[in-house]
């Protein structure tokens, strides 16, 4: 059962990250983005934290990475040009499923990567893209180790991908209906001969699997064999088992393809 927001007391618009690291401090007190995930949990607020007079709504893109606020919203990443570039169209298909256009409007990336949610497709699509975040206090933190963090009281800031010559990306989710919650995702990354494969909505949390070079069939074999999976409203275990194969084999031969 969905959990729910019960109460906000006060909304403050903070003036910088040091103001908003000390409200945060107080453990009734929450940072919101689009409120869209906060949603989900049961709780009273006692002063929401908006940070969307510091800047942080923004894709900075330079010759070596991306920089992208913590308030970005998902439709920008959904439309962002270089992105969608860099990923090989795989940044717009992990978000273009997720509800609709007036959610993807609000639903920030910093909220759905603090979350941590195993039905995430922005944990999956990042963590194939190697990605760090950059906290207040903690410095920047690889994606990879963040997630398996409790969560704290720090700032999420902003999300640093970097750009890797020649690396190839693909992004591939089954959901019940179109815009439902995915029964399985899977983001993968192709990097001279090797391939790495991020399997999400398990349905715990994404996780990484790096298989042996080999063929598509080989590969899909071996992250099958290795995956957790469980079951759930969406899916059986032994259902998504099929499922991490037949994603896999699909995702590596598409890799292939398009390798240079």
């Amino acid at each position: 059962m969905e959990k729910s927001l019960r109460n906000i007391e006060r909304n403050k618009k903070v003036q910088s990250l040091e103001e908003a690291y000390e409200l945060n401090q107080k453990k009734s007190n929450r940072i919101i983005g689009g409120m869209i995930w906060l949603k989900m949990e049961t709780l009273n607020v006692g002063t929401a934290i908006d940070l969307s007079d510091l800047g942080l709504d923004a894709v900075e893109e330079t010759e070596t990475e991306f920089r992208i606020g913590a308030m970005t919203t998902l439709r920008t990443l959904e439309t962002h040009e270089g992105l969608a570039a860099y990923t090989n169209g795989a940044m717009r298909e992990s978000v273009r499923h997720i509800v609709g256009v007036q959610l993807r409007n609000l639903a920030t990336l910093g909220g759905s990567l603090y979350s941590r949610f195993g039905f995430s497709d922005v944990l999956t699509m990042f963590l194939a893209l190697d990605a760090s975040v950059e906290l207040y206090k903690g410095g920047i933190v690889p994606l990879s180790e963040y997630t398996e963090r409790k969560k704290d009281r720090d700032v999420l800031v902003r999300v640093i991908v970097p750009k890797k010559t020649g690396a190839r990306f693909d992004y591939r989710s089954v959901r019940p209906t179109k815009t439902d919650l995915p029964t399985l995702t899977c983001a993968s990354v192709r990097e001279g001969d090797g391939c790495r494969f991020v399997i999400g909505s398990r349905p715990a949390r994404a996780m990484i699997f790096a298989p042996e070079a080999g063929s598509a069939e080989q590969m899909a074999e071996q992250v099958q064999r290795e995956a957790v999976l469980g079951s759930n409203m969406r899916g059986s275990a032994a259902y998504r088992r099929k499922l991490v194969g037949t994603l896999v084999r699909r995702a590596a031969e598409a890799l292939e393809n398009t390798a240079e």
